[in-house]
């Protein structure tokens, strides 16, 4: 795998067996679905069918589930949740299937009034449900992939039947779905009616997808298509596509990761207020969180408050910036950051271990050390910061990487180097 994220395209919403069939098309051997499933005691339970296929002229393969169950178990999620719990499985799939049900629980009890163990589930008691969820969180996780990005999917307009009776669109359990987890909705104006977002595709995307944005740059490595089975005036397919090797930076193995910058300007807070509205927002998960000063309305001097952290993190930060500051609006923004991957290590030094980090560089691998560990030594052994650096050779930005050995670790006193 050339990278660990990958991008679902849903133009015409999301199903769990879409989302099964672009993983198998992607090269997923079916024994990966079919093993958990048997270690599960659902052998013989069902069908798994997979055909090439097209939709609207464009190809792709499309999954069929039968169930083989005569009388079919009441699987609620009482049942359910130990079920899974004990499953011989690698405890990320156990992670990743737990907590797709559990969304899918949690949502249904909130439709129903009524705590989630006393809830019949009809999509939770469904084989196909287990084989579409515990088929896609292995697949994805035999791909090596631990995130995805995500287009908004419409969630489709009218009315379905159900085993509930005819239910206005999108179903309960999906608007609440997408109400507890975030989940926006593109317009589903123009699509004819009908259900494009299914409960089970749902929650998938609640477990698996960081960031719901349009696709970031990068060259496909691979691109996986899954069909889905109602006729629409339109190709019905979701697309899964893989970054490639060549997705980096110059050369560089960068991958971007979505962040949220969230900035509002403040003209009526102390500087004792702002430091501290800074730190709140810091201990509440912002990955930084800056000033730069303004010249603001009537003359007066103010400040751009700017704030950086995963998209996920949006709805706590809000409540500190409510709380604790004085703005009555904040703008938000979904950016691209480009990183590059970093390895921790540890360097010697005089006065023991050095943290330090790894990374690509123009001329090869740069080491930075920690700066809290120099200023650490530097305030036991009562040297200024560049006195320090001096004597351990370390450049302000960046060293060099490797051991150095014992014959060649600075004494103190002594000029010397990390390298």
């Amino acid at each position: 795998m050339a990278a660990d994220w990958g991008y679902l395209d849903l133009p015409t919403g999301v199903a769990g067996d879409m989302l099964l069939a672009a993983l198998l098309d992607l090269g997923v051997p079916e024994e990966v679905v079919l093993a958990p499933l048997r270690a599960l005691g659902l052998e013989g339970a069902f069908r798994l069918s997979v055909d090439a296929g097209q939709s609207g002229g464009l190809r792709g393969l499309r999954v069929h589930v039968e169930p083989l169950e005569t009388l079919p178990p009441q699987r609620h999620w009482r049942q359910l949740q130990p079920l899974l719990q004990d499953a011989p499985w690698p405890e990320p799939l156990r992670q990743r299937v737990l907590a797709t049900f559990t969304a899918l629980a949690e949502a249904e009890a909130a439709v129903h009034g009524c705590a989630a163990d006393a809830v019949h589930f009809h999509e939770l008691g469904a084989v196909d449900a287990l084989v579409d969820v515990v088929g896609v969180c292995a697949g994805l996780l035999h791909l090596g992939i631990g995130r995805l990005l995500a287009a908004p999917p419409p969630a489709g307009h009218g009315r379905v039947d159900t085993a509930h009776g005819r239910l206005p669109l999108p179903a309960p359990a999906v608007l609440e779905l997408a109400l507890r987890h975030g989940i926006p909705f593109a317009d589903s104006a123009g699509f004819p009616a009908g259900e494009l977002c299914t409960p089970t595709g749902l929650a998938l995307l609640s477990v698996w997808v960081e960031a719901y944005r349009p696709a970031p740059a990068l060259v496909p490595g691979a691109v996986g298509i899954g069909l889905g089975h109602r006729q629409l005036d339109r190709p019905n397919l979701l697309r899964l596509w893989l970054p490639g090797a060549a997705a980096t930076d110059g050369g560089w193995p960068a991958r971007p990761e979505p962040v949220l910058l969230q900035q509002c300007q403040i003209d009526d807070m102390d500087g004792e207020a702002l430091a501290f509205l800074q730190e709140a927002l810091r201990e509440a998960g912002a990955l930084d969180v800056f000033l730069q000063p303004l010249q603001m309305k009537k003359g007066r001097p103010g400040v751009l408050l700017s704030c950086l952290a995963r998209p996920s993190q949006a709805p706590q930060l809000r409540q500190v910036w409510w709380r604790h500051s004085t703005t009555l609006g904040l703008r938000e923004q979904l950016q691209d950051r480009w990183e590059l991957p970093r390895q921790p290590l540890e360097l010697p030094s005089p006065w023991g271990a050095l943290r330090a980090k790894r990374h690509p560089g123009p001329d090869g691998p740069r080491v930075k050390v920690e700066a809290d560990d120099l200023a650490r030594i530097a305030r036991e052994q009562g040297l200024g910061l560049r006195e320090l650096r001096d004597r351990l050779g370390v450049p302000p930005e960046e060293v060099p990487p490797g051991e150095v050995p014992p014959e060649d670790v600075p004494k103190e006193g002594n000029d010397g180097a990390l390298a």
